[in-house]
């Protein structure tokens, strides 16, 4: 059976997490494990002696033994929260008539644990944002970035809210994996009896259009609906102009672009699409 990892934690895109992995699921038949990580120095509290300052020898005792225990009852909250936020999303799965449902609690680093559930999974799904995401609108969750440049298997990245998809986006550049994408899609159950609309941006020509055929002959021969369209502009611009004109309620596209030098984040128009964009994105290495 294949597996979904998703990620959750105490944001507002928990919920969206858990909706987008209940459709991947319905659609491939997938397991999920879900994933709540807690960071070692955050289970492990702040250091005793950045409180304790100078004080008498017995005081200061005294003070660093009541801040241990502190330290290990914040730990255990952590713990039981973590465990919580796993029921829930759990519960919200079993409703969405998702059976195979493993919740997982890990304490260290986040990359680290990621990139060991990513082995046998077939896909990835997190937030756009972590727990601050009110706090930060305007820019990606740092842990997001992490995980975008570490992992190598599909990484869907969860709209606040979760739509109904019937028309998927594909930005198409020609680039390992744009073709990579192209080549998932057409095997995936996930993408059967949806319409794939996929885009190119550049001038009119004979290339732009090879380019869109490139892309669409893999899925017209797996017996996908598919529509082809140029678009002018920087890649950016034109994409986030047509996803906001209903160009489809989930974008495909590489992770890196063809032409582009691979920086130590991520892509810079996947950077920016990933900033602005409304729908769910599904990235592909």
């Amino acid at each position: 059976m294949p597996k979904l990892i998703a990620l959750l934690d105490g944001s507002i895109y928990a919920e969206s997490v858990c909706a987008h992995a209940a459709w991947v699921a319905g659609r491939t038949g997938a397991a999920v494990e879900l994933l709540h990580v807690i960071g070692r120095r955050e289970a492990e509290g702040a250091a005793p002696a950045d409180l304790s300052g100078a004080i008498k020898l017995g005081a200061r005792s005294a003070l660093l033994a009541e801040l241990s225990a502190l330290d290990e009852q914040r730990a255990k909250l952590l713990q039981q929260r973590g465990r919580a936020i796993l029921d829930d999303g759990k519960a919200a799965l079993e409703r969405a008539g998702v059976a195979a449902v493993a919740p997982r609690l890990r304490i260290g680093d986040l990359i680290d644990a990621v990139c060991e559930s990513e082995t046998d999974a077939e896909m990835l799904i997190v937030g756009k944002r972590g727990e601050a995401a009110d706090f930060a609108t305007g820019h990606l969750g740092s842990n997001l970035e992490r995980i975008a440049r570490s992992v190598h298997k599909p990484l869907l990245v969860a709209a606040r809210a979760f739509r109904p998809i019937e028309t998927v986006l594909v930005a198409y550049d020609g680039g390992p994996s744009s073709r990579k994408a192209v080549a998932f899609m057409a095997e995936s159950p996930l993408f059967a009896g949806l319409t794939h609309r996929i885009v190119t941006v550049g001038a009119e020509g004979p290339q732009t259009h090879a380019r869109l055929e490139e892309a669409a002959g893999p899925l017209r021969a797996a017996g996908r609906a598919v529509e082809t369209e140029r678009l002018d502009g920087q890649p950016e611009a034109a994409i986030a102009r047509r996803v906001e004109a209903g160009g489809g309620e989930l974008l495909v596209m590489g992770a890196y672009g063809h032409s582009r030098i691979r920086n130590l984040i991520i892509g810079s128009t996947t950077a920016a699409m990933l900033q602005s964009c409304r729908i769910p994105v599904l990235l592909f290495r």
